[in-house]
């Protein structure tokens, strides 16, 4: 049995290749599909079948181009409503791939159509079983109840059905079966997901704090309280996989833009998205962009901070560059990128640009420039905020920027921390657009400020 998991870092997002006696099985494959190709090729594997644990909605699925390319079949729990030939499967439905045996078991909560596959090897009934969970259970957690959007279930009506599945179906199953999820630690689709890969069902039963003994009711209110806000582009993600996803080499190619020729495409709509490092923004950026570096979780802060849809000009610094960022934002679906400009700040102000800097400090310098009539805003999320925050600090989070930060003075000069540095670098951008005046990144964020042994707080400032 060839069994090889794939882990996308930037989307916490878990795929799996399977394969025996010459028939592979994928299961919830990312959109660009060719590892799975090659992998299956090298093994002497044909794909027979794709198998959606649920219509996904934090990432783009390849599975209309890898059955296009495969003539594998694709299948997806019966409530699914998709629009391009799928075969529906339900509870005790089963596939056969070589000697592997695929039990269906219907598992909604995350989704209605959410489905859990129980695989074992014929040929090796000795060895444990493998249970793929979707994003039904996670390590550590269980899928959210909230994502549902437009199908008009209620969180508590989908965390009713979570109970249900967890306890009457998938907690039912011996101790020794493998546990592999679709997503690990980072992943919006769960609060509490661990940094491990996968597990037993034993080992969660004894460690997840979703399972442990409740009532249905205990378990639904601690399943929708305090929920945080979906990232914006989960519905437009739900409703392309349910569709089908255009193939990647049909997107078309990307054209270098002069200098200046860029204000007249930001006059025309298109968003200017920095890609660079923070570090790399903080010492010249166009006015008006907006600094998502790659070397963080690209697609979900694109994801959660651009409108879906929005026509996107590329601030690169390589042509190598340009085609990781193509590509990371073709797994979210944003596929319109009308042009790229490769980083040249001389070049930028000799076309007649307008150029910004960004100041930088360090945690330990921050008291002084408070004391100096600066203001100081965190944009983490709710959740970091109460963990810890700096004396004094006001809490707006970076994805709730769009609207405005209404008790700030954009004449005052303003402080901007998050964890790292990477999302308030983000949110520099913004409120520049929002007319900030003076603004001030802190190098290494909450991090090196706690690493320097700062004070901080955990009560909550409005």
């Amino acid at each position: 049995m060839l069994f090889q998991p794939f882990y996308l870092a930037c989307l916490s997002h878990g795929s799996y290749l399977l394969g025996s006696e010459g028939e592979a099985v994928v299961i919830d494959p990312q959109r660009d599909v060719e590892q799975y190709v090659q992998q299956a090729e090298q093994a002497g594997l044909t794909i027979k079948a794709i198998i959606e644990t649920h219509l996904h909605a934090d990432f783009v699925s390849g599975h209309v181009e890898l059955a296009e390319r495969t003539g594998a079949t694709v299948y997806f729990g019966r409530r699914a409503e998709v629009s391009f030939a799928a075969s529906k499967v339900g509870d005790g439905d089963t596939l056969t791939i070589g000697a592997l045996t695929l039990k269906v078991l219907e598992t909604p909560g995350h989704t209605p159509e959410s489905i859990s596959i129980l695989v074992s090897d014929t040929s090796q009934p000795e060895a444990p079983a493998r249970l793929f969970t979707g994003d039904t259970l996670f390590i550590g957690d269980v899928g959210r109840p909230d994502l549902v959007g437009s199908k008009g279930l209620t969180p508590e009506a989908m965390a009713g059905m979570m109970y249900d599945s967890l306890h009457g179906k998938i907690l039912t199953l011996s101790d020794d079966v493998e546990v592999f999820p679709a997503h690990g630690a980072g992943s919006s689709c769960g609060r509490a997901i661990s940094d491990e890969r996968s597990s037993t069902i034993g080992q969660q039963r004894k460690t997840n704090y979703a399972l442990q003994p409740m009532t249905k009711d205990e378990f639904v209110s601690m399943m929708t309280l305090n929920l945080s806000q979906p990232p914006a582009y989960f519905a437009f993600n739900a409703k392309m996989n349910s569709e089908g996803a255009e193939t990647l080499a049909d997107l078309p190619a990307v054209a270098p833009v002069a200098p200046a020729a860029v204000q007249d495409r930001m006059a025309a709509g298109d968003l200017v998205l920095d890609v660079r490092s923070d570090a790399a923004y903080a010492e010249g950026h166009l006015a008006g962009s907006l600094n998502i570096g790659l070397d963080g979780r690209f697609a979900h802060w694109v994801g959660s901070l651009l409108p879906f849809g929005s026509s996107l000009v590329l601030i690169v610094t390589s042509e190598t560059q340009l085609a990781e960022a193509q590509q990371r934002l073709a797994r979210i679906g944003f596929d319109t990128v009308t042009g790229y400009l490769v980083a040249d700040v001389a070049a930028w102000r000799a076309a007649g640009l307008d150029v910004k800097q960004t100041d930088t400090v360090t945690p330990v310098e921050v008291a002084k420039h408070l004391a100096d009539g600066w203001q100081l805003l965190d944009v983490r999320q709710q959740s970091e905020y109460e963990k810890g925050h700096a004396r004094d600090a006001y809490h707006h989070p970076v994805d709730r920027l769009g609207s405005g930060v209404k008790h700030l003075d954009p004449r005052t000069a303003t402080l901007v921390v998050c964890g790292s540095g990477y999302r308030s670098s983000a949110a520099i951008g913004m409120l520049e657009a929002q007319g900030f005046t003076r603004l001030a990144n802190v190098v290494g964020g909450m991090t090196a400020w706690q690493e320097a042994g700062l004070p901080v707080e955990t009560t909550v400032n409005a």
